[in-house]
C-alpha cells in the first residue's frame, strides 16, 4: 500500500512539473489571432489582430493569369539549410504557404527583404517567439481570418489561415492554409476541425484552394477528409514527382486540394531544410 501510495505522488508530481514547465515556456491567445508583417516602412513592426480583419487591396495576386504556390512544413526552420531552400522555392511563387513557422527575427527579416505581405496565425508562444501556419504573397490579401483548434493531448493549439485574394480576371481566390490536428486516437477532434473550416468556404462561389499538412497518416482520417473536399467540390494536385512525407502506413502527409483553376504542373522534391518535402504547383486561372 506505501509503495502504491508512493508511485501515485510521484506520478502526480511528475504532471505537476510538466504542467507548470508547460505553463512557464509556452503562452496560447485565449481567442485565435494572427500576426500581420509587411514590407512598408510603417509596418516593420509586427501588427496583432483577434479573428478576422478586411484590407483595402486593389493589386491582383496572380501574374498575366498564372499562380504559382508553395506548399512546406518548414519544421520551425529547425535545419540548417532551412533559408537558403527557402529563398530559391519560393523565388518563382505568387503565394506561399508554410506550417509550423517560427517567427523568428531571420525568418521576419526574409518576410521583409522579399517585399512580402505575411500573416502568422499566433497558435501559441515559445517564450517571446509565435510559431503557426505562415501566408506569404506578393499582393496583400483582401480578408484574413485566423483559426485554432486545439490538440486533445498535447493541449496546445493547431492553426489554419483562410485568406481571400483578388485575381486579374475579375474573381475572388479563397485560400486556406492549415496544419491538422496530429496525436488524437480516433477522428473525433480531427474531424470537427475539418469540418469547422469547411463551413467557412462552403459560401464562398470562386476558386479555392486548401493544402497544408493535414496529418493524414490513417485510412480513417483520410476518409474524413476526402468526405469535406469532395463536399466542396475540390480535386487533389497529383505530383509529378510525387516525394511527398509518407506515414509509416505509406499515406502522404501534406496536400493541395483545389477548385476553379487549372494545373499546368505540379512537383514535389525532396529536401534536407525539413522534415517534409516541399509542394509546389503552377495554376492557370479560368476564364469566368
Amino acid at each position: 500500500m506505501k509503495m502504491k501510495t508512493r508511485l501515485l505522488s510521484c506520478a502526480a508530481i511528475a504532471v505537476g512539473l510538466t504542467l507548470t514547465a508547460k505553463a512557464f515556456i509556452f503562452t496560447v491567445p485565449t481567442d485565435p489571432e494572427f500576426i500581420e508583417i509587411s514590407s512598408t516602412p510603417e509596418q516593420v513592426v509586427p501588427q496583432y489582430k483577434s479573428g478576422c480583419a478586411q484590407f483595402d487591396v486593389s493589386a491582383p495576386i496572380d501574374r498575366n493569369g498564372q499562380l504559382n504556390v508553395l506548399v512546406w512544413n518548414i519544421y520551425k526552420q529547425q535545419k540548417v539549410d532551412w533559408e537558403k531552400a527557402l529563398k530559391a522555392l519560393s523565388e518563382p511563387s505568387d503565394l506561399v504557404l508554410l506550417q509550423e513557422a517560427s517567427l523568428t527575427p531571420e525568418l521576419k527579416q526574409f518576410v521583409i527583404d522579399r517585399s512580402y505581405s505575411a500573416e502568422l496565425v499566433r497558435a501559441f508562444d515559445v517564450f517571446d517567439t509565435s510559431a503557426g501556419v505562415l501566408t506569404l504573397a506578393k499582393s496583400p490579401a483582401t480578408k484574413v481570418c485566423a483559426h485554432t483548434a486545439i490538440e486533445p493531448w498535447l493541449r496546445l493549439p493547431k492553426s489554419a489561415l483562410l485568406s481571400e485574394y483578388r485575381l486579374s480576371n475579375g474573381e475572388n481566390l479563397m485560400v486556406v492554409n492549415l496544419h491538422a490536428i496530429n496525436f488524437t486516437l480516433g477522428t473525433e477532434d480531427y474531424k470537427k476541425q475539418i469540418e469547422s473550416l469547411s463551413k467557412e468556404v462552403e459560401e464562398q462561389q470562386g476558386p479555392l484552394i486548401v493544402a497544408g499538412d493535414f496529418n493524414s497518416w490513417s485510412d480513417a482520417r483520410l476518409s474524413e477528409l476526402t468526405q469535406q473536399t469532395e463536399r466542396l467540390n475540390l480535386k487533389e494536385v497529383i505530383f509529378t514527382p510525387d516525394e511527398r512525407m509518407r506515414f509509416i502506413t505509406g499515406l502522404p502527409l501534406d496536400h493541395i486540394f483545389y477548385r476553379g483553376l487549372k494545373v499546368k504542373e505540379a512537383h514535389s522534391i525532396k529536401s534536407n531544410a525539413s522534415d517534409h518535402n516541399p509542394l509546389q504547383v503552377s495554376f492557370s486561372l479560368k476564364t469566368p
